[in-house]
């Protein structure tokens, strides 16, 4: 056998005028630039951010939960002055001796209904700590008199002992006082959805089984560069079942999405709402809408254009109502886009650097505060050009 000698890469590149990594540039991916416009709100220090919401009227809202750090903070504040508020007060919003039911735990998800009123999914949970009765729970808050005007405690069979209440919506026009929809991503491996009547505070969990509420076995995603498997009660990243949901401008249909999976869900809100339903019948008449990447918070637009927040990407997707898909915002610093949010000019995002906590890194934290809120315009801003029309060229 002849004998064979080999150059190393360093020395066949000059010779082969192979480029080096700093003149490579014109075989760089495009796909991982900067895309977009959007303004930094608000930076965080201490608490990572999890919900927003901005009122009608302007006022802003944004959630701290506990369950993965059990902090001294407000679980639920209002963006005032240039300060987190705790709301709807300190007595509520933060840590104290009062009952779990008669305070506000962890809070994750929030939103609005149509008639301005800021409503919150307390997950209940605590770092370390089980769930006790009456911490998991739905809150009604009116911004005028920041009175709680609706609260309806989740416990079995609604409430599991591993139930993550993740995130909700609320349609005024479906049920007497309207209904409330809420993701249970879980915990652990019971994912389900949460039907919530207003009027009578009866609620039922349905879909527990169903392909649209879970997540998707042999799951992977690429996270800042790392590949992530989904394995049950050893997570390697953030994971779970049904977790984004969004309700149509007009309140017809619920869309939502179990976090670990591609696939985006939606039904008619009246079907979902009625409790007297099985979860075959519900099954039923569930829509696949096909795929929206690995998607966390959702939000329509006034446009009826929805939002799909993803983490795998850094990345802001919108899919229009004919289905097309188009890149909103990219920039490396969107890290785990979480809780959305739409008014009539802007989408608002938190990022909460969620796919960092220890939990999901063998123990080590590689969270860098500050954490960011961001919006950008629904309207996408058009060049300004000040030569005359017809003159360009």
């Amino acid at each position: 056998m002849k004998r064979r000698s080999f150059l190393s890469a360093a020395s066949l590149a000059p010779a082969m005028g192979l480029a080096t990594p700093a003149l490579a540039a014109g075989n760089a991916d495009d796909g991982t630039s900067s895309s977009g416009d959007f303004d930094v709100v608000a930076r965080f220090e201490g608490p990572g951010p999890s919900g927003v919401v901005v009122l009608p009227d302007g006022r802003m809202f944004v959630s701290f939960p506990r369950h993965a750090d059990n902090h001294p903070g407000a679980t639920l504040g209002e963006i005032k002055g240039g300060v987190v508020v705790p709301y709807p007060s300190a007595e509520l919003s933060l840590p104290s001796d009062k009952g779990p039911a008669d305070r506000l735990m962890s809070v994750h998800g929030i939103t609005h209904d149509s008639a301005g009123r800021l409503w919150v999914i307390d997950d209940g949970k605590l770092a370390g700590h089980d769930i006790p009765q009456g911490a998991a729970k739905i809150l009604c808050i009116d911004p005028v008199s920041n009175q709680v005007v609706h609260k309806i405690l989740l416990e079995a069979p609604a409430m599991r002992p591993d139930s993550h209440m993740n995130d909700l919506r609320v349609a005024l026009s479906v049920g007497a006082k309207g209904t409330v929809f809420v993701t249970d991503s879980s915990f652990g491996t019971e994912p389900a959805m949460i039907v919530a009547d207003i009027a009578t505070g009866r609620t039922k969990r349905v879909l527990a089984h169903h392909p649209s509420t879970q997540a998707v076995s042999g799951f992977m995603a690429i996270v800042e560069g790392e590949p992530r498997r989904y394995i049950p009660h050893h997570p390697e990243m953030v994971s779970g079942g049904a977790d984004g949901i969004a309700l149509l401008p007009d309140e017809s249909r619920v869309y939502f999405a179990p976090l670990t999976s591609r696939r985006l869900y939606s039904i008619p809100t009246k079907t979902l709402a009625d409790q007297s339903l099985s979860d075959d019948a519900l099954g039923a008449q569930i829509r696949d809408e096909g795929e929206k990447g690995t998607a966390d918070g959702l939000c329509f637009d006034r446009h009826g254009r929805l939002y799909t927040t993803n983490y795998e990407h850094d990345c802001i997707l919108r899919r229009d109502p004919d289905g097309a898909i188009s890149m909103a915002v990219r920039d490396a610093r969107i890290l785990s886009p979480d809780g959305i949010c739409a008014t009539p000019e802007w989408i608002y995002c938190t990022l909460g650097q969620w796919n960092r906590l220890p939990s999901f890194n063998k123990g080590e934290n590689r969270r860098k505060p500050p954490y960011l809120l961001i919006r950008f315009p629904v309207e996408p801003l058009k060049p300004l050009d000040a030569l005359p029309t017809g003159k360009q060229g």
